[in-house]
């Protein structure tokens, strides 16, 4: 049953609205989050399957009617054999699990009970009480929320906004895609199907929790995808991340949070917002994920971290951390914040799932659009614990009523048709391709220096020699063409790039020297390089743009350690990457 919407002129409250239902279709390369286990532990690889597939449809994840992949795409995606995911699918469509239908592919069977069905059936009434009374009347607000004040906090004022360069060539900056390669073609599709077979109620105010054709494909999405947890009526449908984060922090101010603890280092953006309304306590970041000691320490009632691609280290939370993350969250009835900025891109094996599936009650799963798509969609997401719907529902009709409707019916249309899955499998393989560029080229071009972080995201570190007296540059040295920074070596991840993360095909293992090793064989002694302003210097009259690493530090950095950069290898269009690189390795090569 859709959600009840109300009908104008009415003076009955809400009605249920029938809403048209997109016919699936059968789309090849549709992605699936499943955990198989070492072999031998589960018995046959296909009894794994089987057991991984029950899971995810017991917990939520596969809800009913949601798409299976292709039996060879899982299959390749699993690195099993066909036959292998065929007779998995063949048992569970025989238990009920599954149907079949030509031109359907394979679904999760209607009616299967799932372990999320009944547990937030009070908390979602409620929302939806106050999201139908806020859209029955637009001019009364949602249930107030409590005060949204300022706290007090050592965090530094909003930063300058760092839009496009002006004057440089070559843009290598982090944190953003290749925005040249937007499925403009698909998007226009899917954009005009919602203007043409959207019901009439669409345009006019709704749900502050988002369109039900986009929470239930997401939903059903997020789960396939990434392993979250979540139903529908729990997502709620904001303005990308940057939103996101603004909303959780005032409802986190206004039910008693003090103070939220954030990565060591982070963004400064994402710094900023939780400082308007919150104490900012800072929590060191190692080759291991965050300290989770140092965050226990804290008075933090809640935590603001990215557990699958730490920004900018690029480490993924151990799993000792995430379940001593997550017994924090227990004994301190706090709150997780799990930011999954770039979750979707892992390049060396199967991405890990996401930490909101072990403790859906106490993470709050974050993400949006921006990554793989581009930012000028300005649609992200939060799949809410039961306790934080209510407040979080009220946050959003108190910001902006709701997010732009035909976006999200557009988003929805990409979603069940398998085009966001194409998308991303096609923007996977090229920024692989860009990364296993950038490794090799570094081994070649400068042998003293070192890519680090997991192969993973849209950007890496390239920790260059360290200097014989550097002078430290504080995150206060004005934006321009290109930031350098030092970087302690504590700081900087010691799992680094070797032979597995790259194809062999790609660089034979006698070519990669051995700067290029886990950095736990490597000595600590400094070896001699070019000073930080001298790589400054050399990259602006390259007029090539990248980050500094120490930008994104927080409190003093140690005068030995090697500067290091942050090399967002995803922002160039696809011609302009490899001349970006050159640019970027010749100036640094120059240097000696």
């Amino acid at each position: 049953m859709p959600d009840p919407v109300p009908r104008p002129g009415s003076d009955l409250g809400t009605v249920p609205v029938p809403v048209p239902v997109p016919v699936p279709v059968l789309v090849p390369g549709l992605d699936l989050l499943i955990e198989l286990g070492p072999p031998g532990v589960r018995g046959t690889r296909r009894r794994a399957v089987e057991e991984a597939l029950r899971t995810a449809i017991r917990e939520g994840r596969l809800p009913p009617g949601a798409r299976l992949p292709a039996t060879r795409d899982l299959a390749e995606q699993l690195g099993l054999s066909r036959g292998t995911v065929s007779q998995a699918y063949e048992q569970l469509i025989a238990e009920g699990w599954l149907i079949a239908r030509t031109k359907a592919g394979t679904r999760v069977a209607d009616g299967v009970a799932t372990a999320t069905a009944n547990a937030t059936a009070n908390a979602t009434a409620t929302a939806t009480a106050a999201a139908n009374a806020a859209a029955t009347d637009p001019r009364l607000p949602a249930r107030p929320l409590p005060s949204l004040s300022p706290s007090q906090t050592s965090a530094s004022p909003t930063p300058p906004w760092s839009g496009p360069p002006s004057g440089a060539r070559h843009d290598l900056s982090p944190g953003r895609p290749d925005v040249s390669a937007f499925p403009r073609a698909a998007w226009a599709r899917a954009l005009r199907r919602a203007i043409h077979e959207a019901p009439a109620e669409a345009f006019g105010y709704g749900d502050p929790r988002g369109r039900i054709e986009l929470r239930t494909a997401l939903a059903g999405y997020l789960g396939r995808v990434r392993g979250v947890r979540v139903a529908p009526d729990h997502l709620l449908i904001c303005a990308g991340f940057t939103q996101a984060l603004g909303l959780l922090t005032a409802v986190f101010a206004g039910t008693g949070v003090g103070a939220i603890a954030i990565e060591n280092p982070a963004m400064p953006e994402h710094l900023a917002i939780a400082a308007a309304r919150l104490g900012v306590r800072d929590v060191t970041v190692d080759d291991q994920g965050l300290r989770v000691a140092e965050l226990a320490a804290t008075d933090a009632g809640a935590v603001l971290c990215t557990p699958a691609h730490q920004f900018p280290l690029g480490v993924s939370l151990s799993p000792a951390r995430r379940a001593a993350l997550l017994a924090w969250a227990d004994e301190r009835d706090g709150w997780i914040v799990e930011d999954d900025y770039d979750g979707e891109f892992r390049y060396d094996r199967r991405p890990v799932g996401a930490l909101q599936a072990r403790r859906p009650d106490r993470v709050v799963y974050a993400g949006s659009i921006s990554k793989s798509l581009g930012p000028a969609v300005r649609l992200g997401w939060i799949a809410c614990p039961p306790r934080l719907l209510e407040p979080l529902v009220a946050a959003k009709h108190l910001a902006d009523r709701q997010s732009p409707v035909l976006e999200q019916l557009a988003l929805a249309d990409l979603l069940d048709s398998g085009a966001y899955d194409h998308h991303l499998r096609t923007m996977r393989r090229g920024y692989r391709r860009r990364r296993d560029l950038l490794v090799r080229s570094v081994a070649e071009l400068l042998p003293r220096a070192r890519i680090t972080g997991i192969a993973a995201g849209l950007h890496a570190i390239l920790e260059l020699p360290s200097a014989p007296s550097s002078t430290v540059l504080s995150s206060t040295v004005p934006d321009s063409t290109v930031l350098c920074s030092i970087v302690p070596n504590s700081t900087i991840l010691s799992s680094t790039i070797t032979d597995s993360t790259i194809p062999k095909s790609t660089i034979p293992k006698s070519t990669i020297p051995k700067s290029i090793v886990p950095s736990s064989t490597v000595p600590s002694q400094a070896i001699p390089g070019p000073t930080e302003q001298r790589i400054a210097e050399a990259l602006r009259q390259a007029s090539v743009r990248a980050r500094l690493l120490g930008g994104y530090l927080r409190g003093p950095v140690a005068a030995e350690a090697p500067p290091a950069l942050v090399v967002g290898y995803a922002t160039p269009s696809a011609h302009a990457y490899a001349g970006a690189l050159d640019a970027l390795l010749s100036a640094l090569r120059a240097l000696g």
